[in-house]
């Protein structure tokens, strides 16, 4: 997309309701590769849409949000996570809190080859979750809004949102990645599977984990119980 139909597309939005409108499923947007951030933007207006994509975030609720999400093609993305949860959760999950962090131009590689099994939603398809498994720790390379190079290790909880967020950027969503006999609606999540891991979930619907138990919640937002990154 040329750089003047981005930052039409981008000053349509700042200058429209907040929070901004999700983009669901379905979308084009979400299945294309996000275009590379090069400075299309500008300062002033990277750092309004960073601000936007965090309220918009924040009234979800969930703990991360790719720019696709809100039909933004380009690599962008915010996360942030008061990891405001139960002891059992926070050491069956490996959460702890995250500050708020503007994503340009990620990328990840496993750290080992640990991986762990959790449920996950998105908030681009609301009211269901799967069980998916990722990577324990990952190393994140990229920019933040300010062009200063982020190169850090992420583990647990915070290393699953940093996958989901960068996979939106390259067109993924965690339906791709999830056991789909895991699939259930938000709703049997918070009422069955509420329990700090997957496991009775796994031998109840028939599917395996992909490595050693972690958190069932449900993301998309509900902070208090999942990976609802974006």
């Amino acid at each position: 997309m040329p750089t003047q139909a981005l930052e039409g597309l981008v000053d349509g939005l700042l200058d429209g309701p907040r929070p901004l409108p999700l983009v669901l499923a379905g979308a084009p947007v979400l299945r294309q590769p996000a275009v590379p951030y090069d400075g299309q933007l500008g300062d002033e207006r990277l750092a309004r849409l960073a601000r936007a994509m965090r309220e918009t975030m924040h009234a979800a609720p969930g703990v991360g949000l790719a720019a696709p999400q809100v039909g933004v093609p380009l690599r962008i993305a915010v996360i942030e996570d008061p990891a405001e949860v139960p002891e059992p959760v926070r050491a069956a999950r490996g959460r702890v809190p995250q500050p708020f962090r503007v994503l340009v131009n990620p990328s990840y590689e496993p750290v080992g080859g640990r991986r762990a099994a959790f449920f996950e939603g998105c908030l681009s398809v609301p009211g269901w979750q799967a069980v998916v498994g990722r990577y324990e720790r990952v190393r994140l390379r990229g920019l933040d809004e300010r062009g200063r190079e982020l190169d850090e290790e992420f583990a647990g909880w915070p290393a699953r949102i940093v996958q989901h967020e960068t996979d939106h950027l390259a067109g993924t969503l965690y339906l791709d990645l999830a056991e789909t006999r895991s699939f259930s609606s938000a709703q049997d999540v918070a009422t069955r599977w509420a329990q700090p891991t997957p496991e009775d979930a796994a031998r109840a619907l028939g599917f395996p984990l992909a490595g050693p138990a972690a958190a069932a919640a449900g993301p998309d937002g509900q902070r208090e119980g999942a990976s609802d990154s974006g």
